[in-house]
């Protein structure tokens, strides 16, 4: 069975569980492919260094995440295109959105490079760390383009239903970015300057491998009329979607942001303990992404192609999936978070960071279902185009969070900063999923189901 039938056809949970599992692999690498950097400088060069990449973690997350956003968003259009058989405008729309986000991630990287010490300075970076944080920016702002580009090239692989390249090319980059990191650091001794170096390389190398494998793939894909290069009708169209999914797959990354000059007032040590925890959170919450990711293709294809039952059917279905991944990520936090945490700080030589970063794990680890729940409703609203009140649910999680921070860590401690995590998921998930209660989101298709998609050949539909 094709990539596309898996998703329209067949039991409903099982067609999402499949299609998840290489999309949450794949956000894995990528975790790892950033987590390397801490991990060997954390224990090759010492605890400053590994402050200054976690200092610089908060940041550089902030447009990693505006790029896995603007690729989903814009990929939902393609994913509906497909799902009614108009694989013309679906060409189109990816075209569209590859040519509009180089431009856009090279203006970004410009704003970065010039702009990360100003943001290090305003976010109280330590001065024992500031000048190796603002190096590491520099060096990755370089690169920032190529990042972009894997990303929104690997929402376009999902939105076709290929979730398997993407893990494919994802752990070549995590494994060769590695390499790299131990051959800077170990053998050159380039410390943080080097590590960021070696990210650059391994994501200008993937992505151009993932652009030229897309356009082999999307020859598969017989157009009933010539494609074209460019439309602006189409951009504006994705870009409604595209922002709220910038924003919702944002709000963790600007909400670390927001809260680490919080966190930096209490020192280089607990910051570096809050950023080894902080990487931890970050591969915790990939299943519950990823499987809010897979809902949103699913969503778009199955609306795309006018079957909104089998969308209430794999909506349901996820709830379980997501309660799975749950229950191991707290057994994981509760039983394993010493040698969890030991990859990233040594108990003996860094104490209070070590101590910081177990306070944080064990907490955050009892409340991993609630991002969950929270990443599948906002799936269906943003698969269907409904994102109005979606993109205000997640700009209220955010305000939750960065508010309660700010204003109660001074007076009650470093704690008070990830108590209000799961306070900011939670509102976001009951708003979310009150507005899905509604089914507005049911007449949202963003295009109109070919009448002819059932007879196109099966060639245009292989994996």
């Amino acid at each position: 069975m094709n990539n596309k039938q898996k998703l329209l056809e067949g039991p409903p949970g099982r067609s999402l569980l499949l299609f998840a599992l290489p999309i949450i692999f794949g956000n894995l690498f990528q975790q790892f492919y950033n987590m390397a950097d801490s991990v060997i400088v954390g224990y090759f060069v010492g605890e400053d260094a590994l402050a200054a990449v976690g200092a610089s973690y908060a940041f550089t997350n902030v447009f990693i995440m505006v790029a896995i956003g603007g690729g989903i968003g814009a990929s939902v259009l393609t994913s509906q295109y497909l799902g009614a058989g108009k694989n013309s405008e679906m060409k189109t729309s990816v075209y569209t959105f590859l040519i509009t986000f180089a431009l856009f991630s090279t203006l970004l990287a410009c704003f970065g490079f010039l702009f990360n010490p100003f943001v290090l300075s305003i976010l109280n970076t330590p001065e024992n760390i500031y000048n190796d944080a603002v190096l590491y920016l520099q060096i990755y702002f370089i690169g920032l383009p190529f990042m972009f580009m894997y990303n929104v090239l690997a929402a376009n692989f999902n939105a076709l239903g290929k979730s398997g390249i993407p893990l494919g090319l994802l752990l070549f980059s995590s494994l060769l970015n590695i390499l790299l990191d131990i051959l800077m650091v170990i053998f050159f001794r380039m410390g943080v300057s080097g590590v960021a170096i070696a990210t650059v390389i391994a994501q200008g190398i993937s992505a151009a491998i993932s652009f030229i494998i897309l356009m082999m793939q999307l020859g598969d894909y017989p157009a009933q009329d010539k494609p074209r290069l460019y439309s602006p009708a189409m951009l504006i169209k994705g870009t409604k979607i595209a922002i709220p999914s910038i924003v919702q797959q944002s709000i963790v990354s600007i909400g670390m942001l927001l809260t680490q000059s919080s966190v930096n007032q209490f020192g280089s040590s607990a910051l570096a303990g809050y950023s080894a925890g902080m990487r931890l959170e970050s591969i915790g919450i990939v299943p519950m992404i990823g499987t809010g990711n897979a809902v949103s293709t699913f969503t778009a294809q199955n609306l795309g192609a006018r079957q909104t039952k089998r969308i209430l059917q794999g909506y349901h279905a996820s709830y379980g999936i997501i309660i799975g991944f749950s229950l191991i990520l707290f057994l994981l936090c509760q039983l394993f978070y010493q040698p969890m945490l030991s990859a990233f700080v040594k108990i003996d030589v860094s104490p209070v960071a070590y101590q910081t970063g177990v306070a944080y794990l064990r907490f955050i680890g009892c409340f991993f279902c609630v991002i969950g729940f929270k990443a599948i409703t906002d799936g269906v609203l943003r698969g269907s185009g409904d994102v109005l009140v979606y993109m205000i649910a997640n700009l209220i999680n955010l305000t939750i969070r960065v508010s309660v921070a700010k204003i109660c860590s001074p007076i009650y401690g470093i704690q008070v900063i990830w108590y209000a995590v799961p306070m900011g998921w939670l509102a976001n998930f009951i708003l979310s999923f009150c507005w899905y209660r509604t089914g507005h989101w049911k007449r949202k298709a963003l295009v109109q189901r070919n009448p002819d998609a059932a007879k196109q050949p099966v060639k245009a539909l292989r994996q």
